[in-house]
């Protein structure tokens, strides 16, 4: 049986009874990636030669006897927009091909310090700017489940990876559902905390009010274990939030008796595949059977979620994107004529055609005259779609839809039609907006892909999230499904 099969404590258990090594793990995760990324393309950046010496550091420690946590020796894949020290982070661009990395970003360096073993950096949409993944300027990467389907994005390589065995798990990052939605077209587990639970330090920025990192893993308990290690405050961070951080894995109890779940009405209306919508009441059915209750809510100006999230997240992309300039680091352009020349020509030969729209659509919207009628306007309806996640959860304790309106669709199906990709993520920028952690879980297949089913929890209660989908999961076998390779 693969490596990749056994549950964090199982493995845990086998290192330290000697029955296998960290050089095994790591052995066995590269030579998965050595016979799947020509078909994944999950991996920019593959880093066979520091993981095989992580390993043999490791594999040497461990004959202390010394007792180590659960994520000791695991192969791990970083998405490429998290910078890591001296491994290139090329955020999917063409403008950051050569970028080296003079640190690690928190996260990284809190699992080096639970002394898991990078294997590489994920492919992922340009700037975390896309949802399929085809944005990416190296190559796209593809779903394990059909290899003509997109694994979602940007955070397409940390699913697609997680999902193909060749990664134990991943961190990606979630703007308006980066995380989830590849989560949900590959059939795998990904949790989007709440906004400052985890460090952003590190993180190429793309909406600063909007982006956070989290796992994506096999199962819940896996993301429990990652969540654990990587929460907590930061002072490098000045949106990372002082809260305590509680023990994840005490919160997966299986007990969901007297739970209260909303469902909003606006996340199975039109535009909601009716197999998905089938396997997400089926999924309502399964916590019902274990003593939940749920009951039909409204979220009323979720129809208004999409305009403002592109206004709002693509007025911060240009802002922050305008460090890329041809200067200090990535790309310049050669024999410019002059200063404002080179600005010209490294941006327009760095970016590709999805992050230049999104700049342009974000300097318009913040440009004088423009500024109250878009921007300023759109951040009053985000406090309106705030207001109304806050007003279910006075009575709620936790809200369930579907993660997708549908199944991941084939490649270059809608690489000409933005406004459709965007509608994708319909369900999942709402959560994003409104700052609150919610997790997608496979629910299901529908014509053989998976279907993922999203638990949306209060601020900083990652503990209920974690507990509803952990009871799911372990009443049925969805997680278990694996593509054939």
């Amino acid at each position: 049986m693969s490596l990749f099969n056994n549950t964090l404590p199982e493995i845990h258990n086998k290192l330290h009874q000697k029955e296998i090594s960290v050089s095994d793990l790591v052995g066995h995760a590269l030579e998965t990636i050595d016979a799947r990324e020509d078909k994944i393309r999950a991996f920019i950046t593959v880093d066979e030669e520091q993981a095989r010496a992580s390993a043999r550091q490791l594999d040497d420690q461990l004959i202390s006897g010394e007792e180590r946590g659960l994520l000791f020796g695991l192969p791990v894949g970083i998405k490429d927009n998290i910078v890591t020290e001296g491994l290139r982070t090329t955020c999917g661009s063409q403008f950051l091909k050569n970028f080296d990395p003079v640190y690690d970003a928190t996260v990284v360096g809190k699992l080096r310090a639970a002394q898991t073993v990078t294997l590489g950096k994920m492919n992922m949409d340009e700037f975390a700017m896309g949802g399929s993944n085809e944005n990416s300027s190296f190559f796209p990467a593809r779903n394990p489940w059909d290899l003509e389907r997109v694994p979602g994005g940007s955070s397409g390589g940390s699913a697609a990876a997680v999902a193909a065995g060749e990664a134990y798990f991943t961190l990606g990052s979630d703007t308006g559902g980066s995380i989830r939605q590849p989560a949900s077209y590959c059939g795998v587990v990904g949790l989007k905390p709440t906004y400052g639970l985890v460090s952003r330090f590190g993180l190429v920025a793309f909406a600063s009010s909007l982006d956070q990192i989290g796992p994506i893993t096999k199962n819940v308990q896996d993301s429990a274990y990652v969540l654990q290690a990587i929460a907590g405050y930061d002072q490098k961070d000045s949106t990372s939030a002082k809260v305590d951080i509680p023990d994840y894995l005490n919160a997966l109890t299986g007990d969901v008796k007297g739970l209260r779940i909303a469902v909003p009405k606006e996340y199975l209306g039109e535009g909601v595949d009716p197999q998905v919508k089938e396997k997400v009441l089926d999924a309502l059915k399964t916590l019902e059977g274990l003593g939940a209750v749920w009951e039909e809510v409204s979220l009323p100006h979720t129809e208004y979620a999409v305009a403002t999230y592109y206004l709002l997240a693509s007025s911060e992309a240009s802002s922050n994107l305008a460090r890329f300039d041809g200067v200090r680091y990535g790309v310049r352009a050669d024999n410019p004529d002059n200063l404002l020349d080179l600005y010209h020509q490294s941006r327009t030969q760095g970016f590709g055609p999805e992050v230049k729209r999104r700049i342009m659509l974000g300097t318009y919207a913040l440009s004088s005259g423009y500024y109250d009628a878009y921007y300023l306007k759109a951040q009053k309806v985000r406090t309106l779609i705030k207001q109304d996640f806050d007003r279910v959860f006075e009575q709620y304790d936790v809200i369930i839809g579907p993660t997708a309106p549908t199944t991941a669709f084939k490649i270059g199906s809608q690489v000409d039609d933005p406004l459709t990709m965007y509608l994708n993520d319909i369900l999942t920028i709402p959560v994003s907006l409104a700052g609150v952690p919610a997790i997608s879980i496979p629910c299901g297949l529908a014509d053989g892909m998976p279907v993922g089913l999203q638990i949306i929890g209060k601020a900083f209660d990652e503990s209920s999230v974690l507990r509803v989908a952990h009871a799911f999961e372990q009443n049925t076998e969805f997680h278990k499904q694996r593509p054939q390779l």
